[in-house]
């Protein structure tokens, strides 16, 4: 099926050569880090995670959301998912690989992420981590590969895919309860020192991943008139509010804990996302405030049926949500969790040209990846007729 990339239009191409130049630059950039260190970056000993610990938060549940597909589609035999199934094991294979570059551009030294392989240590968050993310992609690029030799040849997937696909369910969400226990075991921060970390996590893993995932699937009806049909866009909204709806909810949680116990450990770090500290006003203060404005927005609308069954609508109200998300799980979620520091202190953290640049690139490889594999996925999919 590999052939089927060299037999693409020119747009195809263009596009990928386009990314390709995002990459280059990311690469540039990173080559810089590679010699300077991490001086480059605006951490420091007080901020030691940032803008690429934000992103794999993100992109980790990105990755996670593919359950949202496969639950019903393999365990409930909901027919209007099956469309969907290779679309959002690729999309969620692509994720995951960013992630994992994302962890490796934060290490400083490449070479650090062998300490992982010759000095195992399962008493370590990091450690079960990193075993997540690897048997993640290999467990799933198996599974999609497998349903798409099937789909291409015209037969139902083999009895014995159900097993795997359910240990592949196992598999994304222990992903993302790693991914919250990392940051929620941490005594000295108390942003991420509550129990419901890892089940906001969660709930903003399967509002964001599968906005994204519908995000895509309605560029492609408009570009190749690939339609997921009518059927699974309704039921994967409804999925998407009631994710959010529990996402708020957690969140408001949060600040009544917070703020009716006035504990001043959980105070202060939403104090300092939304109002600053002593007066003084934060970059991060207005993207939390866009950030909740946003979700609020966005889940009221999804609340109600006529806007969330409206598909001229629909699409703009995602990209709220995912924009909500975005904020609150990657860059309010780091900024909350390192201010205050653990020496009760204020270290301003603003990520510098070189982190935003080699983001960019990590994001055009995840947009890489993405691309081809779903130029094979839908070329199995035209051949096979579904559109």
């Amino acid at each position: 099926m590999l052939d089927r990339l060299l037999k693409g239009s020119p747009l195809f191409y263009i596009w990928l050569v386009a990314i390709g130049g995002l990459i280059a630059i990311g690469g540039v950039a990173y080559i810089v880090q590679l010699i300077f260190g991490l001086s480059v970056t605006g951490l420091s000993r007080d901020v030691s995670w940032g803008l690429y610990i934000a992103q794999f938060n993100f992109f980790g549940g990105v990755a996670a959301s593919v359950a949202v597909v496969l639950i019903p589609a393999f365990l409930h035999n909901y027919k209007p998912f099956h469309k969907l199934v290779t679309l959002a094991i690729f999309m969620g294979i692509a994720a995951a690989s960013m992630a994992g570059l994302f962890i490796l551009v934060d290490l400083g030294q490449p070479q650090r992420m062998l300490n992982v392989m010759l000095h195992p240590s399962p008493n370590s968050m990091m450690f079960w981590d990193n075993v997540a993310i690897f048997g993640y992609m290999g467990l799933f690029m198996f599974v999609g590969w497998v349903l798409l030799e099937h789909e291409r040849a015209g037969m139902e997937p083999p009895c014995w895919m159900k097993p795997v696909i359910i240990l592949a369910v196992a598999c994304t969400l222990f992903f993302q309860i790693v991914e919250g226990l990392i940051l929620q075991g941490l005594p000295g921060r108390h942003y991420w020192l509550s129990a419901i970390v890892t089940p906001r996590f969660i709930a903003s893993a399967f509002s964001a991943g599968p906005s994204i995932l519908l995000l895509l699937c309605f560029l492609l009806k408009r570009l190749i008139g690939f339609d997921i049909g009518e059927a699974a866009t309704r039921t994967m909204s409804k999925i998407i509010t009631y994710a959010m709806a529990l996402n708020v909810f957690f969140y408001l949680m949060e600040v009544f804990t917070a703020f009716y116990s006035g504990t001043p450990g959980h105070m202060h770090p939403i104090a300092f996302l939304f109002t600053g500290h002593e007066g003084q006003i934060y970059w991060i203060n207005f993207w939390m405030w866009g950030a909740a404005a946003l979700a609020l927005f966005s889940l009221a609308l999804l609340l109600l049926p006529s806007t969330r069954n409206n598909m001229r609508l629909l699409p703009w109200i995602l990209m709220m949500l995912v924009g909500s998300a975005w904020i609150d799980k990657s860059l309010g979620m780091m900024i909350g969790g390192m201010t205050p520091n653990v020496f009760e202190t204020i270290t301003k953290y603003t990520p510098s040209l070189a982190e935003i640049l080699i983001c960019l690139g990590v994001l055009g490889i995840g947009i890489t990846t993405l691309t081809i594999f779903w130029k094979i996925v839908l070329d199995v999919k035209k051949q096979a007729g579904e559109y």
